[in-house]
């Protein structure tokens, strides 16, 4: 009897492909709640979809930037590359085609790297930071919620943009 081969983890959080498409994703669909809800205020002057619809998209939008910084860090992106996914965000349903184009071109390759490798960049203070917390992801993830939250309130108390 042979033993069966391990399966891949279905985790949001399994790799850095794996947690960038959830987001992505989350964020476009995120846009459709927004504009929905736009289009129920223009339509009906029902105006809790916006309040609602835009809620969700604030927050996931933020999600999708920490998590496009994230990825600029540990993937190693130049600048360039960073702009370009976290602009994605203020476009509506770009966060899919961009995830596609990062994917492609194999910037969202490989595992969490957990361990420091050869690499002199592996020295850097903010490597070793993000290593170390995604040794630890539930306190990672937990506290990457609980920041975002506290942003999303600090500009909640500020309002809405254009006010």
């Amino acid at each position: 009897m042979t033993a069966a081969a391990p399966t891949a983890s279905r985790s949001p959080f399994a790799s850095p492909h794996a947690l960038y498409r959830v987001v992505a994703i989350a964020e476009a669909i995120s846009w459709t709640l927004l504009l929905g809800g736009l289009a129920l205020r223009g339509v009906a002057g029902i105006t809790i979809g916006v309040s609602i619809g835009g809620a969700i998209h604030g927050f996931v939008f933020l999600s999708y930037a920490a998590t496009a910084v994230l990825m600029t860090i540990h993937q190693r992106w130049h600048a360039g590359v960073a702009v370009v996914a976290i602009a994605a965000a203020i476009v509506p349903y770009a966060t899919v085609p961009v995830e596609r184009w990062l994917r492609h071109s194999g910037r969202l390759d490989g595992a969490w790297r957990l361990e420091a490798t050869a690499d002199p960049r592996d020295r850097r203070p903010l490597d070793r930071l993000v290593r170390t917390l995604l040794r630890h992801p539930v306190v990672f993830g937990i506290g990457a919620i609980v920041v975002v939250a506290i942003v999303f309130t600090v500009l909640l108390i500020v309002g809405p943009p254009g006010r």
